[in-house]
């Protein structure tokens, strides 16, 4: 028998808002313990009274460079993710424009995938290495230098689909009518491939944001990001499980704020080229 459309349909949003909760409640429940104090969290209580302790203390606590540690995040994730775009567009573009052998394009992409698949913690010992030779230990470049390659190769996998969805027939209607390849790229390729872009910026700038192993290895406590920020509350002897809470809420807004503003972009972005 089949199933009546308004019961298939009720049956797929009930799935839908159970996922969804799966996702939200921990959610909820975090940015919740940030207003609790840490005996009403421990004792287990369920009705509170909110109170603003555990965000003075993250925030303007003498003892606390977690304002500095976000700074330091929005830098990494920044310019990391801008070197990601630049480098991962030209290189898609010469992979699918330019007269490369068929067997080097699919070599190239498929190392990619594969250092791709190498767990960042497995490579975080050999960059501490060598940032130290070359005297960039401990500082914000040698984060982004390490991000930059990490993301990479999802950034060019992510941005060789939009590439080549381009038509080819407007890049050689714009090469008849004079235009270098800068001025192709920039006017013709760019505009077409924006919701592209702003989908793999946001990825790229999320996995950047959430490092933790990478940003680990590499930082001290002038240099370090937000996660290795977060993890530090969790001291010898003793945990600081509200105001870990209440950081680990503040980590959230970067993010959230992005995919709200590119939530569109997003969906016309990794969907482009699914449906012609």
């Amino acid at each position: 028998m089949t199933m009546p459309p308004k019961a298939r349909a009720l049956i797929v949003h009930a799935l839908l808002v159970a996922a969804a909760l799966l996702v939200l409640i921990p959610v909820v429940w975090v940015v919740a313990a940030g207003f609790r104090t840490q005996i009403s969290l421990l004792s287990g209580a369920f009705w509170f009274t909110p109170v603003l302790k555990n965000f003075n203390e993250v925030l303007f606590s003498k003892t606390s460079d977690f304002l500095v540690n976000y700074r330091n995040s929005l830098v990494v994730g920044t310019l990391s993710t801008l070197i990601c775009l630049l480098a991962a567009t030209l290189a898609a573009w010469s992979l699918n424009r330019m007269s490369w052998p068929r067997w080097f394009v699919h070599v190239f992409l498929g190392w990619a995938l594969v250092f791709h698949m190498f767990p960042p913690l497995a490579l975080a010992s050999a960059w501490f290495t060598i940032m130290r030779t070359v005297g960039l230990d401990n500082t914000l470049t040698a984060v982004v230098l390490a991000h930059t390659v990490l993301n990479l190769p999802m950034a060019l996998w992510l941005m060789g689909v939009f590439v080549r969805d381009v038509p080819v027939e407007l890049e050689e209607a714009a090469r008849l009518d004079g235009a270098t390849t800068p001025v192709l790229l920039w006017r013709i390729v760019l505009p077409i491939i924006a919701p592209g872009l702003a989908a793999t910026a946001i990825l790229t700038f999320v996995f950047s944001w959430n490092d933790f192993g990478v940003a680990l290895t590499l930082t001290m406590k002038q240099t370090a990001t937000v996660p290795v920020a977060i993890a530090k509350f969790a001291q010898d002897y003793e945990i600081l499980y509200t105001q870990m809470a209440a950081a680990a809420a503040l980590s959230i807004l970067p993010a959230l704020v992005l995919l709200i503003i590119g939530q569109r972009y997003i969906v016309a972005g990794l969907t482009q080229g699914a449906v012609k």
